[in-house]
């Protein structure tokens, strides 16, 4: 699409479209706007460069939101966005030593897309919308923390899908230490995906989260937000340098996406787990399928 008023007005509905679903889903949006801006007639390695200036300034966005509502899992942030902070430098540097002009990159996009989307199956539902023991996220914050019923030490087996493990008080020093060898794990592979992908890291580390550090998946969204927006100041900082951001598409994306997140956020919020989770699920298939879709038809044109 050549540039002009039309493409102007559909990269801002494009932000926009991507600040809610970054915030609704804790994935930086990137995996919305990337095939987005292919749409619009960016080159793929441009497409993976222009999507990373505007994750920060939604992710702060939604961030703020979330905050007010006590689910982001700060503990667990340190170590993940800092193991990932270099992994992303790697990443984006490595993003144009791969071969097939970033289509393969963008197929492995959707690859790792459609693995991690999680089922309404793979976790509990923690009620419905806001905090508190009845209400979701807030009562996993509090399990963890050790304010909530059940088991002693307060932690609640209803809040975690294999009570007795790892699921315990983060103030417990060995389970503590655990928790956040597992959580800088989790931010090198999302690091490292982060710059090669172009996309926020979400998509590894909310299933991660919820997985391997049993937290109740409105907290790992939000926890995962942070760390996105974190992860996207040296992507953005590596992309620019070699050349891949159009600065145009790039401020447009933001001005859609700030209000975009803080949409995403509240409807968050006030979601039951068990049917955001769903909503996970289904949104990141249909986003692998976009992806496989188009990326395999620009590779076969190539041939």
């Amino acid at each position: 699409m050549e540039a002009g008023l039309l493409r102007d007005a559909l990269t801002l509905l494009l932000g926009f479209a991507t600040g809610v679903l970054s915030a609704l889903f804790g994935i930086g949006g990137a995996i919305v706007s990337n095939p987005g801006l292919r749409a619009l007639g960016a080159d793929p390695l441009v497409a993976v460069g222009t999507t990373l200036p505007s994750i920060l300034p939604g992710a702060i966005s939604g961030t703020l939101r979330y905050r007010r509502e006590g689910l982001i899992d700060w503990r667990l942030v340190t170590p993940a966005a800092a193991a990932g902070l270099l992994a992303v430098v790697g990443g984006s540097l490595l993003s144009h030593a791969v071969p097939g002009e970033g289509h393969l990159i963008l197929l492995f996009t959707a690859w790792r897309t459609a693995v991690t989307a999680p089922t309404p199956a793979d976790g509990p539902d923690h009620g419905g919308s806001g905090g508190g023991a009845d209400g979701g996220s807030g009562a996993g914050v509090e399990a963890r923390t050790g304010r909530g019923g059940g088991r002693p030490g307060g932690v609640d087996d209803r809040e975690h899908p294999n009570p007795g493990s790892a699921a315990l008080p983060l103030q417990e020093s060995s389970q503590a230490g655990r928790l956040r060898w597992r959580a800088a794990g989790i931010g090198v592979v999302a690091g490292l995906l982060s710059g090669l992908l172009g996309i926020g890291g979400g998509v590894i580390m909310v299933p991660a989260f919820t997985e391997l550090l049993y937290m109740p998946l409105k907290s790992a969204i939000a926890t995962s937000l942070v760390c996105v927006g974190i992860f996207a100041v040296p992507a953005t900082i590596t992309h620019a340098f070699l050349g891949d951001v159009d600065w145009r598409l790039a401020a447009l994306l933001t001005i859609g996406v700030v209000p975009g997140a803080r949409v995403g956020a509240s409807l968050t919020i006030r979601t039951a787990e068990r049917r955001l989770r769903l909503a996970v699920g289904v949104f990141l298939a249909l986003v692998a399928l976009v992806y496989f879709v188009t990326e395999t038809r620009a590779l076969l044109e190539q041939l």
